[in-house]
């Protein structure tokens, strides 16, 4: 791709990415839903063309960010994610088990440290915290809510057991990209990183136990005109092959559109769904029904991510990341200043692209080399990088770690909407992580013994 050239130099190429960051900001402070960040985004690609100097080469910049696969995988599983959590939340299924777990009495903050630890199983086991999403939140979120959960803590517990699973899962991309980077190999990088996830994981954990807070009025209060319908658990067959296939390595958009297969068929043949329910054409151009309704209610977020691709794709070729890099590899002198570095510039990366993959992707020759210059040990270097994605990308409020979950919590009323600048602030994994960080980089902990 050919080089964007912007006027006033660096100051004009930073201007997409101060215009996004300033909205994201204003968004961020107003409690905006998705719809905010949206024009955040588009607000950043419509004043990249002011400061560029070659507008098609920039236009080209921008089909290229779109251009690339991450892109159609996300928005495919956004889409089919939507299809699949309204068969299931339209069946009854959700209110069932919310009964059930009432009835136990198993309730506000055990369920809020039930779900994260949940998610922290199936994410470790599938290896991926967006598609763990997509099978958690339209069943433990709305039984959390009806169980007297706060619906902000149920999204944090989620959030902070796909990071953990996302962090220390073997089959994980970040964890498979973080060892294949440093030439690190997978079992002991797995093994050394135990001792930065599972600190974390605990403390996570003893946070969510001691602070979540809870729906005013008693637990279950929204369930006292509901009658368990057991035969709607058979709609827990969306879930079962979705999880089934990701654990099998299936590709997620396949896992995804056979879950939705399965819970058709199962609707159908069970007599919880008619056809029509489903889809219909009621006349005058219209199309009515749950697969629909749906896949129209992702918009927002679609919209969303043609912006934050639209704007990777500009700032890869305004050379930001080589400049990041860049400066940052400047700074490493020492051990301790090397491992700072690494945090540093996979933070800010991993940030930017939302995709923590990709940041080590990028950084990954660049870490290598000042790592072996500077003796620190390469699962030492992998498990940095690893947990700094952890930490900065989830917490950035701008992507996917807090934009799906938000998005996915909409759609079950306006009053258990989250907005996607509260989700940093209960991701108590990715804040422990950070801490841990901290302490990792200033004392030398986790430094030695781990080859």
């Amino acid at each position: 791709m050919k080089k964007i050239e912007y006027r006033f130099g660096r100051a004009g190429s930073l201007a997409p990415i101060v215009a996004a960051a300033a909205m994201i900001l204003w968004a961020a402070l107003s409690q905006s839903n998705v719809n905010g960040y949206v024009l955040a985004f588009f607000a950043a690609l419509i004043t990249g063309v002011i400061f560029a100097k070659d507008e098609k080469a920039y236009g080209e910049a921008l089909v290229y960010g779109l251009s690339k696969p991450m892109f159609g995988v996300i928005v495919l599983a956004v889409i089919l994610a939507a299809v699949s959590g309204k068969l299931i939340s339209a069946s009854g299924v959700v209110q069932t088990i919310a009964f059930y777990v009432v009835e136990a009495g198993f309730t506000g903050r055990l369920f809020v440290a039930a779900s994260f630890l949940i998610t922290c199983l199936l994410a470790f086991a599938t290896g991926t915290s967006v598609g763990t999403y997509f099978v958690v939140i339209p069943i433990l979120f709305p039984v959390g809510v009806m169980a007297g959960a706060a619906p902000a803590y149920m999204i944090g517990a989620i959030v902070s057991g796909a990071a953990f699973g996302d962090n220390l899962g073997p089959i994980s991309d970040t964890t498979i990209a973080s060892s294949a980077t440093q030439h690190a190999d997978l079992g002991m990088v797995v093994k050394t990183r135990m001792r930065y996830s599972l600190p974390a994981a605990a403390g996570a954990l003893l946070l969510f136990l001691l602070f979540a807070k809870t729906t005013e009025g008693s637990a279950g209060s929204g369930l006292t005109d509901v009658t368990a319908k057991p035969l709607s658990l058979v709609m827990l067959v969306v879930p079962v092959v979705i999880i089934a296939l990701c654990m099998m390595r299936k590709h997620l958009i396949t896992a995804l559109s056979w879950g939705i297969l399965a819970g058709i068929a199962a609707g159908i043949l069970s007599g919880i769904y008619k056809v029509e329910d489903l889809i219909a054409f009621p006349g005058g151009f219209a199309v009515s029904g749950a697969v629909i309704e749906a896949i129209t209610g992702t918009v927002g977020t679609v919209a969303m991510l043609i912006g934050v691709f639209a704007l990777l794709g500009v700032l890869e070729c305004g050379g930001f990341f080589e400049d990041v890099g860049s400066l940052l590899s400047r700074l490493a002198k020492t051990e301790r200043s090397t491992e700072a570095t690494i945090v540093l510039s996979v933070g800010i990366l991993s940030m930017v692209t939302g995709v923590i993959s990709v940041a080590i992707v990028a950084l990954g020759d660049l870490i290598h080399e000042i790592g072996e210059k500077a003796g620190v040990n390469k699962y030492r270097r992998a498990n940095l990088m690893d947990c700094t994605g952890c930490v900065f990308c989830f917490l950035a409020p701008w992507t996917v770690h807090c934009v799906i979950p938000a998005q996915l919590s909409a759609q079950f009323g306006e009053g258990t909407a989250v907005a996607p600048g509260t989700v940093p602030f209960v991701n108590y994994y990715s804040l422990c992580m950070l801490v841990i960080l901290a302490v990792a980089v200033i004392t030398g902990y986790g430094r030695k013994g781990g080859k």
